[in-house]
């Protein structure tokens, strides 16, 4: 019985794909127009504040380690960590910026989350085209449970990244547009194979919503089996317009290839009143029967941090206004203590994130116990 059950779902979820791809192949025509922004649906309920401050208390991280990750060299910074577990190991995929040239994408492997091992290069310059001198990538359709697995999702027999690509050196130079590449072994330090469709979402689309229209950053795809958009992928990502107010928006997918944007507005934004806040860097996990999105501020609370908001149902947000999850508070991150990748294993919380101080730009990591403090220099190599 098991087993026929099992097929059905399989089925099911096989038709739902097959259907999506269907109308989207539809919408994209022969790939000369864009489909139109589909319509967000009307929240399925709400979220109360004993909720907010229930997810609060499982997800605050207040020990600080210390700087794990740092650039090899003066000129070197590195940023944007996102975690994921395979075969007994942990590996981070990170960026680096060598001398304001531009991004590219990098791992690192550890055992313990504490101390971690550069393993080369994964998303280098293309030195042509869209993205010839930005590719700043980060995992995707890793399992959002929390204190699940964090292993990484297959589809199509591949493993995904997303990346923000552009074509001037820099840093982050305007404007910057959104492609996916895949690799079958995502623990090498090996290029993953960009996508011949690239860029999947750019600014100067035609459908591209108003607060979207000038650079588009960094982004986080989940896998939906419950599918309560309709749709089983879902991309969240900031972007922003001609003043560098930024806002976190939301787009689907049936195939991980073709997307369309969804909803007219931005599912998370702040300091709107004077339209110059930052919401930024999103990533997205299941706590029992809600959906957290860890993500940065700027510029309507002091500097830069890690807060959080919480939805049922993928599409409408309520967030947390409490204390921030990581602020500025330690030489190293005094400046900035912001893009969060959170996760909870072993009954501790790590929250890894991108800081800026005195070491430069570096990635630290807070935890919900106390684990002792980092040594001097990061960058040792595991035992």
């Amino acid at each position: 019985m098991q087993k026929r059950k099992s097929r059905f779902f399989s089925g099911l979820l096989a038709g739902f794909i097959l259907l999506g791809m269907t109308l989207g192949c539809i919408a994209f025509g022969a790939g000369e127009s864009r489909p139109k922004v589909i319509a967000a649906k009307p929240a399925s309920g709400s979220v109360d504040e004993s909720t907010l401050l229930n997810i609060y208390d499982e997800v605050r991280t207040p020990y600080k380690y210390g700087v794990v990750l740092k650039g090899s060299g003066k000129g070197e910074m590195v940023d944007c960590p996102s975690v994921f577990e395979k075969n007994g190991s942990w590996y981070m995929m990170y960026v680096a910026n060598d001398h304001m040239v531009g991004y590219q994408t990098f791992l690192a492997r550890s055992k313990d989350l504490l101390h971690w091992s550069k393993l080369g290069c994964v998303l280098p310059f293309s030195k042509s085209g869209w993205d010839a001198w930005q590719a700043d990538g980060g995992v995707a359709l890793v399992d959002p449970q929390w204190n699940g697995s964090h292993a990484l999702g297959v589809y199509d027999g591949k493993y995904w990244l997303s990346f923000i690509g552009g074509a001037k050196q820099g840093y982050e130079t305007d404007p910057l547009s959104l492609g996916l590449a895949w690799t079958r072994r995502p623990e090498q330090a090996a290029p993953w194979q960009r996508l011949a469709q690239n860029p999947v979402l750019s600014p100067k689309q035609s459908d591209a919503r108003s607060f979207e229209t000038k650079t588009i950053y960094k982004s986080q795809i989940i896998s939906d089996p419950d599918q309560s958009t309709g749709w089983p992928f879902v991309m969240y990502y900031n972007a922003k317009y001609k003043n560098g107010f930024e806002q976190i928006g939301m787009a689907v997918s049936a195939d991980m290839v073709h997307w369309q944007r969804y909803g007219a507005d931005p599912v998370v934004r702040n300091g709107v009143l004077k339209k110059n806040g930052i919401s930024g860097d999103p990533q997205v996990v299941r706590i029992g029967k809600f959906w957290v999105m860890f993500y940065f501020g700027a510029g309507w609370h002091p500097r830069a941090f890690d807060t959080f908001a919480v939805s049922r149902d993928l599409v409408n947000w309520v967030q947390w206004n409490g204390p921030e999850l990581v602020k500025p508070s330690e030489p190293y991150d005094h400046v900035y203590a912001h893009k969060p990748w959170v996760l909870k294993t072993g009954g501790v919380v790590y929250h890894f994130y991108c800081a800026v101080g005195n070491q430069g730009r570096v990635i630290a990591l807070a935890t919900s116990k106390d684990l002792g403090h980092a040594p001097a220099d990061p960058n040792i190599a595991e035992p």
